[in-house]
């Protein structure tokens, strides 16, 4: 009886909690995100969440991916940058974790950028996760000189040399876009052998990348019905079976944006459904919410980050805390 106990709580997935911080627009502000950051920690969340945008175009080149008339938020004028705030938060907190979703990496210098996250997992004593992308605006791909030809290419270096610089004693790297001569370039991160590198993205070579370069693994995104992110995560394991890779050693982090009120019988305020008129998921009352988070967990996901960007509770953070605790509940 106690051994079959025992494997019943190995198979139970205990679901980590992450939440966003409020890095962007009007409620970017220093008071705010220790707020949000010190009672995150004390309320037993896992993880704080930040992101990075460069420019808020006046005539964007590329439409916004998230909303139908192709328009950036206007949030994203003002967005504090993300690696700076989570050294500010780790100097503010003890061991709740600190992760980026994502970082656009080829908008940077990559030993600087390994400088960066290194520096940030040491004074924070390891509690870097390092989440990137290759983004996908053309105006920033300008404003960082950067072509937009040859990105997916360009990325597969990137990862390389992060990994290198994090690892290797004496770095080289010789590459098609990336070149370091010989050197000893430090800090080292607290985390052994690296901080986790999860890479975001909804392409087969985005997949690929995750389990030709043995990153940790991905960063999704709920962006339809959860059948979509079930094919997703299915399709990532069969890439690594093809090569000959354990499976399971890959992981999902799952970013979610949750439009539920409770102060209202449990109602979203916000009735948000897919194409297909079907509810989307974590929109509805708390049930809804329970039941999407259960089928979630089934599918192997142990790291959900809710966040509140663009929503109306993401106006009011201690409201931002309150919907997150409530769904810890039913996620735990």
């Amino acid at each position: 009886m106690c051994y079959l106990l025992i494997q019943v709580i190995e198979l139970e997935i205990i679901l980590k909690i992450g939440i966003t911080l409020p890095q962007a627009g009007q409620q970017a502000t220093r008071e705010n995100v220790i707020h949000m950051a010190q009672n995150s920690e004390s309320e037993g969340f896992d993880s704080l969440w930040v992101f990075e945008r460069l420019l808020w175009p006046i005539h964007p080149q590329t439409p916004y991916p998230a909303t139908p008339d192709g328009s950036l938020p206007t949030q994203y004028q003002i967005i504090l940058d993300p690696l700076e705030t989570l050294t500010y938060v780790a100097a503010n907190t003890n061991k709740i974790a600190l992760g980026t979703s994502v970082i656009d990496i080829l908008f940077h210098n990559p030993v600087i950028l390994a400088r960066r996250f290194a520096t940030l997992d040491v004074l924070s004593e390891g509690r870097s996760i390092c989440g990137v992308g290759i983004g996908w605006s053309s105006d920033e791909y300008q404003a960082s000189n950067i072509s937009f030809k040859d990105r997916g290419k360009r990325a597969d270096e990137f990862v390389q040399v992060l990994k290198r610089i994090w690892v290797d004693d004496v770095v080289e790297f010789k590459g098609k876009f990336y070149n370091i001569p010989s050197s000893k370039i430090g800090p080292k991160p607290a985390q052994r052998p690296h901080p986790p590198i999860y890479i975001g993205g909804f392409s087969a070579n985005t997949y690929s990348r995750i389990i030709n370069h043995d990153t940790d693994g991905w960063l999704g995104l709920i962006g339809g019905p959860l059948e979509y992110l079930d094919n997703t995560i299915k399709t990532i394991k069969d890439i690594a079976i093809q090569a000959n890779k354990d499976p399971e050693r890959f992981k999902v982090i799952l970013l979610a944006y949750p439009n539920i009120d409770f102060d209202s019988k449990n109602q979203s305020t916000i009735p948000t459904t897919t194409n297909q008129d079907q509810r989307f998921p974590l929109t509805g009352t708390i049930d809804q919410a329970g039941s999407d988070i259960e089928r979630i967990k089934k599918m192997g996901i142990d790291h959900i980050v809710f966040g509140y960007n663009f929503i109306p509770v993401g106006r009011d953070l201690d409201k931002m805390l309150d919907v997150t605790k409530q769904l810890a509940k039913v996620a735990r």
